[in-house]
């Protein structure tokens, strides 16, 4: 006759573990990202030899905050799900204190504006003078009612 056997749980004391598989994955917020992109894009793209840095820091997408090991694993890169994702959730403005303080009630409120975002530039093209844009995206539901309201 056997005794009953008592559960093993497996992962019961592993809160420190826990903690560095929901922190190891951790990218930089959108409003960051879209900060960089604002004010440091261009310095961002050409970027000082750094040897502690994938690909000595020289090959940087903007909009995932990755760096990678040569332009081919990032041209690669500006490919993949993961950064047209990126983009498509840099296209709407990011979340700011005045857009909280009219959720709260002190001020009216103001939609978000959508933009048009593009992969960056190479760093080949960025020597020879492009620059990222963003351009606000014109929605076609506003210039289809006013053709129809002078029409």
């Amino acid at each position: 006759m056997g005794m009953v056997q008592k559960r093993k749980k497996m992962h019961s004391g592993d809160t420190h573990l826990r903690r560095r598989w929901r922190v190891r994955n951790r990218t930089r917020d959108l409003d960051q990202i879209d900060s960089d992109i604002n004010t440091q894009s261009a310095e961002l793209i050409n970027q000082p030899v750094d040897l502690e840095q994938p690909g000595f820091a020289q090959f940087y997408c903007i909009h995932c905050a990755k760096y990678f090991t040569d332009d081919h694993a990032m041209q690669s890169h500006f490919r993949t799900k993961v950064h047209k994702r990126r983009l498509k959730a840099l296209e709407t403005e990011p979340y700011s204190v005045e857009e909280s303080e009219r959720a709260a009630g002190h001020g009216s409120y103001k939609q978000p504006k959508k933009r048009v975002m593009e992969t960056q530039p190479s760093k080949d093209e960025v020597v020879a003078g492009k620059r990222m844009k963003i351009e606000e995206k014109v929605e076609k539901e506003k210039i289809k009612t006013k053709k129809m309201e002078t029409g």
